[in-house]
């Protein structure tokens, strides 16, 4: 039975590493691979364990201050912004299916296909079947402003 080499227990963590790497998308695994690398051929032409060490220590290093700062501005490029959950209704129009009343403590709205209780951000009223533009969300509370009859949905 033959035995694994130093060169290739190297390389065979820094494939280890790639591999998380692609499952982590931070790039701090991928340093670590390369330093892995780098090691891996010291290993192969023979220079000591201490010098296997000292390329991964300063492949790692080096590769945390050059190769990862690069990867995450070009190969990591955040798309733009995508609003979700509560996000997503600041802005939306809607209609209003109960009359907006504070004094009444009243009022609910149709926006996005969902009924929500609303409050107008002015504390005005507002009738029936009129439409509004959502400004901010409390909690489960929408608070909207009525839309002047130019910009109706």
């Amino acid at each position: 039975m033959e035995f694994i080499e130093v060169w290739q227990l190297w390389l065979i963590v820094a494939v280890i590493l790639f591999i998380v790497e692609i499952f982590s998308f931070s790039f701090v695994f991928l340093c670590f691979s390369l330093g892995c690398l780098f090691s891996s051929a010291c290993a192969y032409f023979g220079l000591g364990t201490g010098i296997q060490f000292l390329a991964f220590s300063v492949i790692t290093f080096g590769s945390f201050f050059t190769v990862r700062p690069f990867m995450m501005k070009y190969a990591y490029r955040k798309s733009a912004k995508v609003k979700t959950n509560a996000d997503a209704l600041i802005g939306a129009k809607g209609r209003v299916t109960e009359e907006i009343n504070s004094e009444k403590n009243t009022g609910r709205v149709f926006v996005n296909g969902d009924d929500w209780k609303a409050e107008s951000e002015d504390g005005s009223i507002i009738p029936l079947n009129e439409y509004i533009e959502v400004k901010q969300v409390d909690s489960t509370t929408l608070i909207i402003n009525q839309i002047k009859k130019e910009n109706k949905v």
